[in-house]
């Protein structure tokens, strides 16, 4: 029966210490009352539940609110944070990682995720990289229809 109501335990704490900063009304604390704070709080319960109870199948959905829950915050407190698609799929390759660490699931689309994340946030710069990324982007985005024809087309004729 412990095992079970652990994880609502962990979730009531942390929404106790967010209430409790709400209803205290501390300044320098007042950023934090947010809702990113509850993703927040509902990544960190997910996170301890998982680790402590050896259950990593909720890491994905852990990191992934955690990592939400970050980038809104930083997005409001910080104004020079990048707000570009890019960071939800760091957010989302980092969150196949973790998981893969664990379960030996997700490695692929997670180390896709997170270069092609990494790659966009490097190419937003303003360099030569980036001209030649705008470049490349321009044709994907122009011919990415031909790429479907001609992966079904090798789907079809593969060697089972």
């Amino acid at each position: 029966m412990r095992k079970q109501n652990s994880m609502v335990a962990y979730l009531l704490i942390g929404i106790g210490f967010y209430y409790l900063l709400e209803q205290l009304s501390i300044p320098f604390l007042e950023p934090l009352t947010t809702w990113p704070s509850l993703l927040i709080i509902f990544g960190i319960s997910l996170l301890i539940h998982s680790y402590l109870k050896r259950d990593y199948d909720k890491l994905f959905p852990s990191i992934l609110a955690l990592g939400f829950g970050i980038h809104y915050h930083a997005l409001t407190l910080y104004p020079n944070w990048l707000d570009h698609w890019s960071v939800y799929a760091v957010i989302l390759g980092i969150a196949f990682l973790l998981r893969y660490q664990k379960t030996k699931t997700g490695l692929y689309p997670g180390l896709f995720l997170l270069l092609i994340g990494l790659f966009m946030i490097i190419s937003l710069t303003n360099n030569p990289f980036s001209d030649s990324v705008d470049v490349l982007i321009k044709v994907l985005e122009d011919y990415w229809p031909v790429g479907l024809i001609v992966f079904g087309v090798y789907l079809l004729f593969k060697k089972r």
